[in-house]
């Protein structure tokens, strides 16, 4: 070993030429593992190097040796799929700390530190888990996804454990019993192992050395601000602080995508539902952000705020497809008054508002049936019954409430999945008559049922 050449640990030293002597092999290539060596175990950090967005695929794929777009294209596979990929890579951000630090993104949140990666990294988990709460009930792409995700975990465990040697047990037995390595004495002027300090941990400030030495070197303790080379009694400046590159880009994205967002919106207002009509406009606005992010990807001019605001609107547009396609861009205040069962209509629509519906001026004769639907897409919809006549009521609300006349509780309870099928019978000593077949729907709102009094 020449004094240019890094220096390496007796045991590591030892085992090598132990392992030459019993398998009779030469020295192996420069750079590549030695043959019976024990393969360095690696924690599994995040990549700062080769980071896109987080690092998170990045530090998979040098963990697992293999390449990083494998994971990019199967993590954002099932991103899109089922949401688990955004859970992934979300609880990895917050919880994997770089190669080159101990504090995680979770620590620094929690210690009140809040950056836009530890806000992004949140909102990652947070819609995956949304997403993925919307998918429980398709069994097809929980299967997809399960299957995908042990196909990447079988990848990545395959792919590390290929490169992994044999230890040969007599070449480590001799390790253990062999004798330390001599090393040459330095050259002055030339790096030498003499001028690194003894650190148990393998560290190097790079300012502390040793006070003895060949003579002719300056390896004596330089004092903090002074650097090797640097005459004694005088201190090198500190080099200024890298300026950061300019962000302008991230606030015309965000101009961009207000523009197009509204524009989307105010063309499809008057024509489309509520629900069609925000879907086209934040889809607007999420195809800017990404031309934005893509663009600013190669500039570099631009922060996390781009990629929050990306996510804020990515989890606002799964959100609206959610919305009941009845709900109108109208508000409005309709009510419904039929004068005999003759004129009650077989359907009654609001999309968006209060509809009233007052059948307590029709008369149902004994053994007569009169069938009705009322429908609101967001908003009150209140149905007032006749005195003496039997209503079979079917009444559904994807959020809200719903009241019958039996119902003395005057506090709103809103829950989703709301759903009643009863039967109303007239009260008691009213004159019977004939039977009304109700049926009301209510997409987010109440449902309310009262009985005329006269």
């Amino acid at each position: 070993m020449t004094d240019q050449q890094p220096a390496e640990t007796v045991t590591e030293a030892a085992l090598r030429d132990a392992v030459r002597g019993s398998r009779g092999e030469p020295g192996g290539l420069a750079g590549g593992p030695e043959p019976g060596l024990p393969a360095v175990e690696r924690k599994f950090r995040r990549d700062r190097g080769h980071k896109k967005l987080g690092g998170v695929c990045a530090g998979l794929g040098r963990q697992c040796d293999m390449d990083p777009v494998i994971f990019r294209i199967g993590l954002a596979v099932l991103a899109i799929t089922s949401g688990i990929g955004l859970v992934v890579y979300g609880f990895a951000w917050l919880f994997v700390p770089y190669e080159d630090e101990e504090e995680n993104e979770a620590r620094r949140l929690l210690s009140g530190r809040v950056d836009g990666q530890a806000l992004t990294a949140v909102l990652f988990a947070l819609v995956g888990c949304g997403v993925f709460l919307t998918l429980l009930n398709n069994g097809g792409a929980l299967t997809f996804a399960a299957v995908l995700t042990l196909l990447l975990a079988g990848a990545g465990y395959w792919s590390q454990q290929r490169g992994t040697p044999d230890l040969d047990p007599v070449a480590a037995h001799a390790a253990a019993d062999a004798p330390p390595e001599a090393k040459a004495p330095p050259i002055a002027g030339g790096p030498s192992w003499w001028r690194d300090p003894i650190v148990k941990d393998g560290t190097h400030d790079g300012a502390s050395g040793y006070f003895w030495g060949p003579a002719g070197l300056d390896v004596g303790y330089q004092p903090s601000g002074r650097h090797p080379g640097t005459p004694r009694g005088e201190t090198t400046p500190a080099p200024p602080p890298r300026p950061r590159g300019p962000r302008w880009i991230g606030g015309w994205v965000f101009l961009f995508a207000l523009l197009a967002g509204g524009l989307g919106t105010g063309l499809t207002w008057n024509e489309h539902p509520l629900g069609t009509t925000l879907q086209t406009g934040l889809a607007c606005a999420l195809a800017v952000f990404a031309i934005g992010i893509a663009v600013s990807a190669l500039l570099g001019r631009t922060g996390a705020g781009s990629i929050v605001l990306a996510v804020l609107t990515a989890g606002l547009l799964a959100a609206t497809a959610a919305l009941p396609k009845n709900i109108t861009t109208h508000y409005a205040r309709t009510d419904w008054i039929p004068a005999t069962a003759a004129d009650v209509r077989p359907q009654y629509e609001v999309g968006l508002g209060t509809g009233r519906l007052d059948l307590s001026k029709i008369r149902v004769g004994k053994g007569q049936t009169v069938k009705t639907h009322a429908e609101v897409g967001a908003g009150d919809l209140r149905v007032v019954v006749p005195k003496d006549a039997t209503v079979r009521l079917y009444a559904e609300v994807g959020v809200g409430d719903i009241v019958l006349p039996s119902d003395k509780d005057k506090d709103l309870d809103i829950a989703p999945g709301r759903e009643k099928k009863v039967t109303l019978e007239p009260p008691s000593g009213s004159k019977s008559g004939g039977t009304i077949d109700l049926h009301l729907e209510v997409g987010v709102g109440q449902a309310k049922v009262t009985r005329a009094t006269s």
